[in-house]
């Protein structure tokens, strides 16, 4: 069986996916505007500031839009349908996209959500997100 590509951090994210090691879930933020972002990116996308902090996020948000495969479309999804992909509007305001890792059934537009991380190898935790 295949197994499902992970992140491969660079410059730009290595932070972020230190953070979810550490169970953080954080983003960008400008402290020129305020504006905040993710993914991480090495300018803001408002003003073109080269200036960030990382912020920590509650990691609760609700589910903005979503899509639940039944049928695995790649060798590395077999046996983990139905899978659930995420569009979640965090409190602090940005998009994430990710995965619900339980609740396939009741999954629904609206609907609270906070951050479970998934460590899958010894550099890598995903976050993903579980109704509430």
């Amino acid at each position: 069986m295949a197994t499902l590509p992970l992140p491969i951090p660079n410059e730009e994210t290595q932070a972020f996916w230190d953070y979810c090691k550490a169970g953080e879930l954080r983003a960008q933020r400008c402290t020129k505007c305020g504006t905040m972002r993710h993914p991480p990116r090495p300018t803001c996308p408002e003003c073109g500031s080269y200036d960030l902090e990382w912020v920590r996020l509650s990691g609760k948000g609700t589910i903005y839009s979503y899509e639940v495969s039944h049928q695995a479309v790649h060798n590395a999804l077999e046996g983990l349908t139905p899978h659930t992909a995420i569009l979640v509007q965090l409190e602090e305001g940005p998009l994430f996209t990710s995965n619900l890792v339980e609740g396939d059934d009741r999954v629904a537009i609206g609907l609270p959500v906070e951050v479970a991380f998934v460590p899958v190898t010894d550099e890598i935790t995903l976050p993903k997100f579980r109704l509430v």
